[in-house]
């Protein structure tokens, strides 16, 4: 009796261990799936690296295989310098204070000061705004790469050392509520961030107050509209309206902007995303720069 009175105090025992431990890992479970969301996905260590090779690396590391789109590469840089053509001209006269919205790991911000004398990048990751001060700093970052599985090269990221880094600043903050008195700009750089936002419209409504007038806006998106980033009911495109028409971002971005601002350039820009030694995305993106309306 007393055998069989012990076991049944075990088996209680385990099944109350088992219950308690399916309840911890259902809090830790509900836990992850709350703080889950667009804001916490730039944060991981592994998206932080991956983000410093799109901006950094050099053309023998980001693509060092034979008969890759190398056309795709430095894309930061050439986003950067597509403000800077665009702002050269008859409107030459702007600012010379530039905006960098969603600017990452700061690439594109590094290379706008080869044409302003201020540029401030801004990004709602606070791990990616670290890593820009940082590379502001020193310079330089390390970071592992992965190649592999488990296994990783350990590489550095270089600001090119002909940019005077101490033109920028960088900020943490919501591309959707931006600060009112963050001022005006001679240029504003939106690169790959509208289909990133829980609101883009708030975003596009802000913009007109962000550039004077004669001031270059440039925007690029592949329009990858994503119910996890974006809800349905505020994508730009990528859906059917109510009488069967396709609606797609592009055309509403022109609808949108054109009221403040006039279309100087429309076209593609392709760029590569580095997952592992050989896996890579390839994307191309819609690229517009516009010229602010007086």
């Amino acid at each position: 009796m007393q055998s069989l009175w012990v076991a049944d105090r075990r088996t209680a025992a385990a099944v109350l261990a088992g219950t308690v431990a399916l309840a911890c890992a259902g809090h830790r479970l509900v836990r992850l799936l709350r703080g889950r969301g667009p804001e916490n996905v730039y944060e991981s260590p592994r998206l932080l690296a991956e983000y410093l090779h799109f901006h950094y690396a050099q053309e023998s590391e980001a693509l060092p295989h034979k008969g890759g789109p190398r056309d795709a590469l430095d894309f930061p840089a050439r986003c950067a310098h597509l403000c800077i053509e665009q702002s050269l001209g008859p409107e030459a006269a702007i600012p010379s204070r530039a905006l960098d919205v969603g600017c990452a790991v700061g690439r594109s911000t590094f290379e706008l000061t080869r044409r302003f004398q201020s540029v401030l990048g801004v990004d709602l990751s606070q791990g990616f705004v670290r890593a820009s001060e940082k590379l502001q700093d020193a310079g330089s970052m390390r970071y592992s790469a992965t190649e592999e599985g488990d296994l990783c090269t350990d590489m550095v990221a270089r600001v090119p050392p002909d940019i005077d880094r101490s033109r920028c600043s960088f900020m943490q903050a919501d591309a959707c509520a931006l600060p009112r008195d963050l001022g005006t700009f001679g240029c504003v750089l939106a690169a790959n961030l509208l289909c990133r936002l829980p609101d883009p419209m708030a975003f596009l409504n802000r913009v007109p107050g962000l550039v004077v007038p004669g001031g270059v806006l440039v925007i690029t998106a592949p329009y990858t509209w994503l119910e996890s980033f974006t809800p349905k009911s505020a994508w730009l495109g990528g859906y059917t309206d109510a009488s069967g028409k396709p609606v797609r971002g592009a055309e509403t971005l022109k609808r949108v902007l054109s009221p403040n601002f006039t279309l100087l350039w429309e076209g593609d820009l392709p760029f590569l995303l580095r997952e592992t030694a050989r896996k890579h995305q390839w994307t191309t993106a819609h690229a517009t720069a516009w010229r602010r309306k007086g």
